[in-house]
């Protein structure tokens, strides 16, 4: 019963998310990011005309780096604006409250939001990475080398901001669920920054900052895994120690165990979100 409780959920979750008036402004952003990104690169192409394939190929891997930021902070947006409202807005609509009077368990609802949630964001990730991907080969003819692994990594950094504002939106409302998620990513990429620059200045206590910020949430550990992925190998022998501290470009690929313990992370969350969620007045 739980486990079918939970399918019935996530399909439900998956249909809701699709009428909701985020999802139309997460489509338009993508559009616009890679409408934006089709011109940009053709026009790069155009002004690289002169440089040799292995140049134009490092351009194009630093560009795409970029741009996939951009592709990854509109996933966080529109995930964590679509957990919020999936359960404390029905929280405050008494919606919740109709569904959990019959002899169903509140965990299997959460984690059937939950996975509806991270198939939706994993979905769309994959969808505009990949084309993405294609115009950078229509237009630079140049192909990620581990594209599968890239869009994996950037579909787990969706999902574990996505845990997180399930988390919160059972202590506090959709609306500050979803702004607290979305400045927590923005805090962790910061200090990631931060600590890349300690670490380029050879500040062991500065360069920390980035290791305690990736473990205490780790979307920017994962979202640095993402540009490995992507990016051309040349790019670390070309600009040696220059690269290290730059925010677009990462020097090694992520470990097993840091692997390991983003699943680690996710579960903890989920269960601290079904805790609260079990003790919360409906």
């Amino acid at each position: 019963m739980t486990v079918r409780t939970v399918r019935i959920v996530a399909a439900l979750t998956l249909r809701e998310a699709a009428r909701r008036r985020v999802l139309r402004a997460i489509v338009v952003m993508t559009v616009a990011l890679l409408a934006l990104s089709a011109w940009g690169f053709s026009r790069l192409a155009a002004e690289l005309g002169t440089l040799t394939s292995g140049e134009a190929r490092l351009a194009s891997s630093q560009v795409l780096n970029l741009v996939m930021f951009g592709l990854s902070l509109i996933a966080a947006l529109g995930t964590a604006f679509l957990a919020g409202p999936t359960l404390a807005g029905e929280i405050e609509s008494g919606t919740a409250l109709a569904v959990l009077a019959r002899p169903v368990r509140r965990a299997a609802v959460l984690v059937g939001k939950w996975l509806g949630l991270a198939i939706f964001g994993s979905c769309f990730v994959v969808v505009a990475g990949l084309a993405q991907f294609v115009i950078v080969q229509v237009t630079m003819d140049y192909w990620p080398p581990q594209p599968v692994a890239g869009l994996a990594l950037l579909a787990a950094q969706t999902t574990v901001l996505l845990t997180l504002g399930l988390l919160l939106s059972t202590v506090i409302s959709p609306m500050a669920s979803g702004i607290v998620a979305v400045g927590l990513f923005g805090a962790t990429w910061i200090a990631g920054v931060v600590g890349g620059v300690g670490k380029a200045l050879g500040n062991e206590g500065v360069a920390r900052v980035a290791t305690v910020a990736r473990i205490l949430l780790p979307t920017d550990g994962l979202w640095q895994g993402t540009m490995h992925a992507i990016q051309d190998p040349a790019v670390l022998s070309l600009f040696g120690g220059a690269a290290v501290g730059s925010p677009f470009v990462s020097e090694a690929p992520l470990a097993a165990t840091y692997l390991a313990w983003t699943a680690i992370w996710v579960a903890l969350i989920l269960g601290l979100a079904a805790v609260a969620f079990q003790r919360r007045d409906l």
